[in-house]
């Protein structure tokens, strides 16, 4: 049996990231990934198919859910048990603000370290144009 070794090709093109996050009084509370449950529950309108959109279970969506909501000390989610609606859960109008919110700043941010990586390319690249 042959096998083949395929050597990883050595770039220079170093890309910046930055990974941003709320917290209060030193402990996680709001992110990209509630961000992204909070979108998925109001596109599906239950918590159910938000959590099966993302293909994630039931008990770690509402859990994460519910550690935001105890964490910044609001709801974030309304559930309405029962009815023929599948559509069961929403979002409060607090949650859609912070989500909007969260993501423009995390857009400024991203952008402005595009901005300060590019000005100082020179420095952190080994050859890089000036």
């Amino acid at each position: 049996m042959k096998t083949t070794v395929r050597k990883r090709g050595r770039s220079n093109r170093l890309v910046p990231r930055v990974k941003v996050w709320l917290e209060s009084d030193g402990q996680y509370a709001f992110g990209f990934g509630i961000c992204e449950i909070l979108h998925a529950v109001d596109r599906a309108g239950s918590i159910k198919q938000g959590a099966a959109d993302l293909d994630k279970s039931y008990r770690y969506v509402w859990g994460r859910i519910k550690e935001a909501e105890k964490t910044l000390g609001q709801q974030l989610v309304e559930t309405q048990v029962g009815g023929r609606d599948a559509h069961r859960s929403s979002l409060t109008a607090e949650a859609r603000r912070l989500a909007a919110a969260f993501l423009e700043l995390r857009d400024t941010l991203r952008k402005a370290l595009e901005r300060e990586f590019d000005s100082r390319r020179h420095e952190l690249l080994p050859g890089a144009d000036s």
